[in-house]
């Protein structure tokens, strides 16, 4: 083998080695992951070819607007959800004050959502008039 052709194996290595963690990193890897709550605002199934679960979720409290006039605007929490049975249980949800425990990566994939945090799991469910924890049957 010619010094050009260890050159050039070494350097297609080194550049499909450098993508694969690329992709790794991107896409795969869990940045951080936590728990919200606040009561849902919508939930839906959307999306041409990939078929997503989005949500939103309205967290108690304000923050700065840089938009509105008001000076003020609500938190709000937008999320993916990948598993079936969870995105069932959120959609008998709307109206009501939910814990959702997620995953966050640095990039968004078609047939995981449009979100880069991805629900994994509900915690619990309050009731309009948070009463006691609805139990969840998945």
């Amino acid at each position: 083998m010619t010094t050009k052709a260890k050159v050039i194996t070494i350097s297609s290595v080194v550049a499909v080695l450098a993508l694969a963690a690329f992709i790794f990193f991107r896409f795969f890897f869990v940045y951080s992951s936590g728990v919200n709550a606040g009561d849902i605002n919508y939930f839906q199934r959307e999306g041409v070819i990939f078929k997503t679960y989005e949500g939103k979720m309205i967290q108690s409290g304000f923050k700065p607007s840089t938009t509105s006039s008001s000076g003020l605007r609500s938190n709000e929490f937008v999320f993916s959800v990948k598993d079936k049975a969870v995105a069932d249980s959120l959609m008998r949800c709307s109206g009501k004050r939910v814990e959702l425990r997620w995953k966050r990566y640095f990039g968004t994939l078609p047939w995981r959502g449009k979100s880069q945090f991805i629900v994994y799991e509900i915690l619990s469910v309050q009731g309009p008039t948070g009463g006691t924890d609805i139990p969840m049957e998945y």
